[in-house]
């Protein structure tokens, strides 16, 4: 799905762009040059960033869960 019109950049885009460290929508802005126009995209484009961090939260979450120790009972 577009959110920057003006830009022509797509969710896909945005989330490729935190993958590889935009985690603000400042370097949003840099990278890919969303909310530098007509700033329409701005607040879809930090509700993707936050879907972002929500899932890379979750991800973590999964990973310490999979590698604790499983406690031994006698």
């Amino acid at each position: 799905m577009y959110v920057c019109v003006c830009n022509a950049v797509t969710d896909c885009q945005i989330r490729e762009a935190y993958c590889e460290g935009a985690c603000s929508l400042r370097l949003l802005r840099q990278k890919l040059g969303v909310a530098g126009c007509c700033g329409r995209c701005a607040p879809c484009a930090r509700d993707v960033l936050l879907q972002c961090r929500q899932e890379s939260e979750r991800e973590e979450a999964a990973e310490a869960e999979a590698f604790r120790p499983i406690a031994v009972t006698a």
